[in-house]
C-alpha cells in the first residue's frame, strides 16, 4: 500500500494532466538547424567564440569552479572587475554578482525586506521577486498590473517606516514595459526604495549611446537613490549568474545579509570571465540590440503579438484558447523546426495560457519569413481548435 506522500503525488499528476499543465523537458542537439525563437539568447553570445575564449582562459587560470562563497575564498579579481563593468554600463554607483538572477532577486528582496518594510510587488512580476517576498518576513501586498495610482494608494495607506516597490523594466511573460519615470515619481514622492528587474532589459533596450545598457542607463533612474537594479547574466550576455546594483550602502548590507550571497558558492570563473566579455560586445556592437528590436518589431507585426507593434524589447507575447491548445501549437512548430516558448498555469500570473516568442539579433530575413509562414497557419488553424490536423503537414 502507498503511503500518503505516494498518493498526493500521484493525484497531482493526475490533475496536471488532466488541466494541460504537464512539463517535459525537450534535450535540443548541439548545432540544431530549428529557428530560435525560445531561448533568451537574445543578443547571439551564448555561443560568440569571444566568450568561450574568456571562459577557457578562466577555466585554465583559476579551475572550473570558484571553490567557496566569495566573503570565503570564492572572489576573484574577474568577480571585481566585473561588478565594476556592470555598475559603468548600467550607471549605478555598485554592482554585487550573485551566482544566479534568481538568487540576486530574492537575496535583494529579503535583505531590504522584514518588519517594517512594505513590500509592493506588480502582480505580473518573476516567481524569484514572489519567493523573495515569501521568504522576507515582510507585509506584501500585489498590486495591479503596471497601475501607479494602486502604487500611490498603497504607499499612501502604509503604516510601515519603509516600502520597496518591486517591478520588472520589461517583463519576462507578457513583454511589456513597466511606466519606470511614473514608478519614480511615486517612489520618491512616497519615500520609497523602487527595485527594477533588468533581466529581460539588460543587452536588449536603452537608447543612443546606451542602447542595450537597458532600460534604466542614461535616464533618471540611473544611479538615484530610490532605485535598485537586478539583472540576470544568463540571458542577453550570453553566460550565467545575476547581479543587484544600487548606492555602495546598499551593497554594504546586501553583502552582509543577503543570504543568498553569503551562503552560496562564488560565480564559477568561466561564467565570470564569459559575462565580462559580453559587457565589452553590448558596448562596443550596439547594432545587435538594433536587430532584436527590429526584428521582434517585424514578427509582432505579422503574427499579431500582444505587445506588438512598438515592442519594448525581444519578447513577445500571443494569448492562447487553452493550455493543451498551447502544448500542443508548440509542439507542432517544433516539428516543423520552429521552437517557442510555451507558457501556461501556473507560470503565467494573468491564467492565460500563451506562446511566447522571443527575438534574436541572428535572425535573417529567411528565418523570419520560415517562422511566419509556420506560425501563421498554427494560429489560424489554432481558432479552430484543431492544432493536430495540420502537425504533419508543415
Amino acid at each position: 500500500m502507498s503511503h500518503s506522500m505516494t498518493r498526493w503525488l500521484e493525484q497531482q499528476a493526475t490533475v496536471r494532466e488532466r488541466r494541460g499543465w504537464v512539463r517535459r523537458p525537450q534535450a535540443r542537439q548541439a548545432n540544431s538547424a530549428a529557428i530560435d525563437l525560445a531561448s533568451n539568447d537574445y543578443l547571439g553570445l551564448a555561443r560568440d567564440p569571444r566568450l568561450a575564449e574568456a571562459a577557457a582562459k578562466a577555466a585554465k587560470q583559476w579551475g572550473t569552479g570558484a571553490t567557496a562563497s566569495r566573503l570565503v575564498a570564492g572572489t576573484t579579481e574577474m568577480h571585481v572587475q566585473l561588478e565594476a563593468a556592470l555598475a559603468a554600463m548600467i550607471d549605478m554607483e555598485s554592482a554585487l554578482v550573485f551566482s544566479s538572477g534568481y538568487l540576486a532577486n530574492m537575496g535583494a528582496v529579503m535583505a531590504l525586506g522584514g518588519p517594517g518594510t512594505l513590500i509592493l510587488l506588480d502582480e505580473h512580476a518573476h516567481a524569484s521577486l514572489v519567493d523573495g517576498c515569501r521568504l522576507s518576513r515582510s507585509r506584501v501586498v500585489t498590486f495591479a498590473h503596471n497601475d501607479v495610482n494602486d502604487v500611490v494608494r498603497h504607499l499612501e495607506e502604509r503604516t510601515e517606516p519603509r516600502a520597496l516597490v518591486a517591478v520588472e523594466s520589461i517583463y519576462s511573460v507578457g513583454g511589456d514595459a513597466a511606466p519606470l519615470p511614473e514608478l519614480l515619481d511615486a517612489a520618491e514622492a512616497h519615500d520609497a526604495m523602487l527595485l527594477v528587474d533588468e533581466a529581460h532589459s539588460l543587452g536588449v533596450s536603452g537608447s543612443g549611446g546606451s542602447l542595450g545598457h537597458g532600460s534604466v542607463a542614461a535616464t533618471s533612474l540611473a544611479g538615484n537613490p530610490h532605485v535598485l537594479v537586478t539583472a540576470t547574466l544568463s540571458k542577453a550576455l550570453g553566460s550565467q549568474g545575476g547581479v543587484v546594483l544600487g548606492s555602495s550602502l546598499i551593497r554594504e548590507h546586501l553583502l552582509n545579509r543577503a543570504r543568498g550571497f553569503i551562503f552560496d558558492t562564488a560565480l564559477a570563473p568561466p561564467a565570470t570571465a564569459a559575462a565580462l566579455a559580453a559587457v565589452d560586445i553590448v558596448r562596443d556592437e550596439p547594432w545587435r540590440a538594433e536587430a532584436v528590436r527590429a526584428n521582434a518589431v517585424e514578427l509582432a507585426e505579422r503574427l499579431g503579438a500582444q505587445n506588438g507593434p512598438e515592442c519594448a524589447g525581444a519578447v513577445l507575447s500571443i494569448p492562447m484558447p487553452t493550455p493543451a491548445g498551447t502544448a500542443s501549437a508548440a509542439a507542432a512548430a517544433a516539428a516543423a523546426n520552429v521552437r517557442i516558448g510555451c507558457f501556461r498555469p501556473p507560470s503565467v500570473p494573468d491564467g492565460i495560457s500563451r506562446l511566447r516568442l522571443t527575438a534574436h539579433a541572428g535572425l535573417t530575413p529567411r528565418d523570419i519569413d520560415r517562422a511566419c509562414a509556420v506560425l501563421g497557419q498554427i494560429l489560424a488553424v489554432t481558432q479552430r481548435a484543431d492544432i493536430t490536423a495540420i502537425q504533419g503537414n508543415l
